[in-house]
């Protein structure tokens, strides 16, 4: 295995450009499932967040009716097991590698669900591109959803009194009111998800997913070269990370533009 760039070897890449255009398809399908899983979990854990749900809130009272200042009462009364639940899982999906997460879920949880096996697009396992679009779902939740909770606190509490003073109640008011003009805030911090996404799949091949990485395997198995398809692969990521990159800043500051008017 030749550790040098030889322009002869991209010759013996070229028979394998299908595998690297499977790959291609896979990784944007992956990419923009990750991204909706990721966003539709991470809603649901900033909700959790902002929540003020206190099942033991009574603790923190005395007898006749003042709050207590300190103590283990106290500090029970305060407990939200929302938030806590929530804040766990962001913590924990943060701190640890997005690749043994990948191994825990397709070798652990999904070796005991019995998935169906069969193949879309002609060439996509099902039974290894689900596990790998779950787990980068998950581990992309936990940081969408430290986005969405930041986007929702930028909205000013005084619409969120005007609404109660028009009667609205707290789901409607984060639907119609919360909800979109938090959006239009963070959609630039979600699209740059997007494109992280994209590189961080590469590592769904080491549970056998198809994509750019996969097929940058299969030709180094083939032909014994290995620097020219990783040129290939860092090719293609580049023209689909630079160009999404520069577009999301172009709608970035026209949205930034029409807030200036």
């Amino acid at each position: 295995m030749d550790g040098f760039v030889q322009l002869e070897n991209f010759a013996k890449v070229a028979p394998y450009a299908q595998l690297f255009l499977q790959g291609v398809i896979v990784t944007v399908l992956m990419s923009i499932l990750t991204v909706l899983i990721g966003f539709c979990l991470a809603l649901v854990l900033a909700l959790m967040r902002l929540s003020d749900i206190r099942p033991l809130r009574f603790l923190g009272r005395n007898r006749d009716g003042s709050l207590k200042e300190d103590g283990a009462a106290a500090v029970l009364s305060k407990f939200n097991p929302l938030d806590f639940i929530a804040t766990a899982y962001v913590e924990i999906l943060r701190s640890t590698p997005a690749i043994v997460q990948i191994f825990i879920i397709y070798y652990g949880v999904f070796s005991m669900i019995e998935l169906p096996h069969f193949t879309f697009f002609g060439f996509i396992k099902f039974e290894r591109f689900f596990p790998g679009v779950v787990a980068l779902g998950f581990n992309s939740a936990a940081y969408l959803c430290e986005i969405i909770r930041s986007g929702i606190q930028s909205i000013d509490g005084g619409q969120t009194e005007a609404a109660r003073s028009l009667g609205l109640s707290q789901v409607q008011n984060l639907r119609y009111i919360i909800l979109p003009q938090a959006l239009k805030n963070i959609l630039p911090a979600i699209a740059n998800e997007f494109v992280v996404i994209i590189k961080e799949s590469s590592i769904t091949y080491t549970i056998g997913v198809q994509d750019i990485m996969s097929a940058v395997n299969a030709v180094k198995g083939a032909t014994f070269v290995i620097i020219e398809p990783l040129l290939v692969a860092t090719a293609i990521y580049f023209c689909l990370c630079f160009p999404t990159s520069k577009l999301i800043a172009y709608f970035e500051r026209r949205m930034s533009r029409g807030d200036r008017r």
